[in-house]
């Protein structure tokens, strides 16, 4: 029996079982012990599995350098034993490594449809040469956090995810005990959650909707860690929990860029004390400040004072031009005449009028659908303006009024979304597999299309605005449609090669050309990857608000987003009253965020867009939204510090911002108290 390996920093120590190849940590009044049902292991292409203990070639030492120390190990398969290509798993384990990883993701091909994607996008290259990784666990000197370092050795592999490092033994059966996750606006999933939890948004890849920021962290009497994925691009999440537990088990994966290892991918540990989850988005916020990702408002007004204009502006979204392509998802066989509609601009401008005698102060118009082909159709080329809407003069006047009225206006845009019928339309520029392979799919409203490589899309946005402008619409902000809610993509093309990193970077280059025309940048949801240039969003809601009502909830909604980037962003919420239900308009209270007054959905039933029976005035609409615009106008530049529920009740919660103001609200009986 081999001997167990361990290294002590300051009150950190690191055990390494080399029969096992699972850590355990001692931090903070705690031990944290990797599962032993957790095996490492590559998930190949082929459906097979490559165990880290099959490896030919296995050696572990002690590691030391001028900032921290920790063990190395070194793996290292021969061409001659890699697994059966038999989809059952590698032979060395017997099939049997898959029950060992948290619930393992689909591919992810549809980012938009995840549940239903298939495989076409994934990379397949030949084994040719002996194969080897490197694995570094590391305390770090100066903070005593631990590190774990997956690091490219030679050879190639085709795999498709990378399961290391493993998830803690976490079962206890008690609620205390608990899991924090970044599922959009945040999630906290009690060991004694009554529902399952397995699958996750975007399979939990990181820089999307099933992770605005990358980490997860648990929390287990006061004692906690925090899990940082400092390279996210390729990197997501894992959950395993079943209903009723009694355990939560959570884990990163490791994706290939470019269907190799590549680069070194790391994942940093901070383990903590006497805390809860407002302890670990405080550990994040510092984080965030260290690597210079948080940017706050107040910084961003420095570069454009047009930044404090929607503080305190109620959201209006509008639509004008609706077409539904016979082989969109959405197509209405039954009833056809709902696939077609059209709303000039002069009735818009009506309703800003309209809005304006009400006494609407401060306002922002997203608008929907306003070139020629209509609402997600044709993209990157749906100019000119809508002809059957009023065509550039109508879209003008729109313009107009709303500046007349000291209005925002903003369109929604979208260039990722590549439709084949599209007039400059190319399959070549669209994202390409390593085998060549161009993904399509049928779903949205303009029917069939693929995905534009990013390495195009900061063109077509200059392109499409600087005609926009040449019309003399008057824009202060504009709606980049997905790029914060879709995972990074990744393209094979010789001509125009990129990694998910570098497709992040052209997204933020399609924000920085529209802060360079005085413009201010928008997306669908608040990624913390482009928070530098980000001023606001469509939303960032909780996971449970895009289900439809009493859907089962995946867990406990908490502001983890907002805990950390609340004086970063605006943030719009809902505020629709669910009937026999929630007031959504408390948690906007509760988030010192911007309101909704009127939303359109583009979809029925998406994206938080269900009917309600619940028709209310306009007056009071505006009256119920006067609140959260005060509110927001006081605390947009504050950070929050602390959200609690009060008296152990989900349904009594507290926020505190640092000028000192707190909201109080209880979901039971729709009371809210503003301090």
């Amino acid at each position: 029996m081999k001997e167990m390996m361990q290294v002590s920093v300051g009150k950190v120590t690191l055990k390494f079982d080399q029969e096992t190849l699972l850590y355990i940590i001692e931090a903070a009044g705690h031990v944290w012990r990797q599962a032993s049902s957790f095996c490492p292991h590559f998930c190949l292409k082929d459906g097979g599995e490559l165990v880290f203990w099959s490896a030919d070639v296995v050696r572990h030492e002690y590691h030391k350098s001028g900032v921290g120390e920790g063990i190395l190990s070194h793996y290292e398969w021969c061409t001659g034993h890699f697994p059966a290509n038999d989809g059952e798993g590698g032979a060395a384990d017997g099939g049997n490594a898959a029950a060992h990883a948290v619930s393992q993701p689909t591919c992810v091909s549809d980012a938009e449809d995840s549940e239903n994607a298939d495989c076409e996008g994934c990379i397949s290259l030949p084994r040719e040469r002996n194969f080897s990784v490197e694995t570094l666990v590391w305390i770090e000197y100066a903070t005593e956090a631990v590190h774990f370092e997956l690091i490219p050795g030679e050879g190639e592999l085709s795999f498709t995810w990378v399961y290391w490092p493993g998830y803690f033994s976490f079962e206890k059966n008690q609620p205390d005990a608990y899991t924090v996750m970044p599922v959009l606006q945040g999630l906290l999933i009690p060991n004694t959650w009554e529902n399952e939890v397995r699958k996750l948004p975007f399979d939990g890849q990181f820089c999307s909707a099933g992770a605005y920021m990358p980490w997860f962290g648990q929390v287990e009497e006061g004692k906690g860690y925090i899990a940082i994925c400092e390279t996210p691009w390729d990197a997501g999440y894992s959950v395993d929990h079943p209903a009723g537990g009694p355990y939560t088990h959570v884990g990163a994966y490791f994706l290939p860029s470019l269907g190799e290892v590549s680069y070194r991918r790391s994942l940093r540990y901070v383990f903590l004390e006497s805390c809860d989850y407002n302890d670990l988005c405080k550990v994040y916020r510092s984080y965030a400040v260290e690597t210079g990702l948080l940017t706050t408002l107040r910084e961003k007004a420095a570069r454009n004072p047009l930044v404090d204009e929607p503080i305190g502006s109620v959201v209006v979204h509008k639509g004008i031009k609706k077409h539904v392509s016979p082989d969109s998802a959405f197509y209405d066989r039954e009833h056809p005449e709902n696939n077609d509609l059209v709303i000039p601009f002069h009735a818009r401008t009506r309703e800003i009028l309209r809005y304006h005698q009400k006494g609407v102060r401060k306002l922002y118009l997203h608008l929907d659908g306003g070139g020629a082909p209509g609402y997600d159709n044709q993209h990157p080329d749906y100019l000119p303006a809508c002809p059957e809407a009023g065509g550039w003069e109508g879209f003008k006047e729109l313009s107009d009024t709303l500046n007349d009225c000291g209005y925002l206006f903003g369109l929604h845009d979208q260039y990722r979304d590549y439709y084949t019928d599209a007039a400059t339309y190319d399959r070549e520029y669209a994202l390409h597999g390593a085998d060549g392979s161009v993904f399509e799919m049928c779903r949205w409203a303009g029917g069939r299309q693929n995905y534009l490589c990013a390495t195009q899309a900061p063109y077509y946005v200059k392109r499409n605005f600087e005609e926009v402008l040449r019309h003399g619409i008057r824009l202060q902000a504009s709606y980049l449609d997905v790029f914060t809610c879709n995972e990074p993509d990744e393209c094979a093309h010789p001509r125009h090669r990129m990694t998910r990193k570098e497709c992040l970077e052209y997204r933020n280059a399609c924000f920085s050309y529209l802060w360079s025309k005085g413009i201010l940048p928008s997306s669908e949801e608040c990624a913390d990857w482009a928070m530098r240039e980000l001023v606001f969003c469509h939303y960032g809601p909780y996971d449970f608000m895009l289900q439809k009502p009493g859907s089962p909830r995946r867990g406990v909604p908490v502001p983890l987003f907002n805990l950390v980037y609340h004086d970063c962003m605006i943030l719009p919420w809902f505020m629709d009253r669910q009937p026999e239900g929630e007031d959504y308009m408390l948690y906007a209270l509760l988030n010192g965020g911007a309101a909704y007054l009127d939303r359109d959905g583009a979809y029925p039933d998406t994206d938080g867009a269900f009917d309600s029976e619940a028709e209310r005035k306009l007056s009071e609409e505006i009256e119920r939204c006067a609140v959260v615009s005060g509110l927001q106008e006081r605390v947009a530049k504050c950070e929050m510090v602390r959200h609690e529920f009060l008296d152990g009740r989900c349904d009594r919660q507290r926020t505190r911002f640092s000028d000192g103001t707190t909201v109080t609200v209880d979901f039971r009986t729709g009371e809210y108290e503003i301090g």
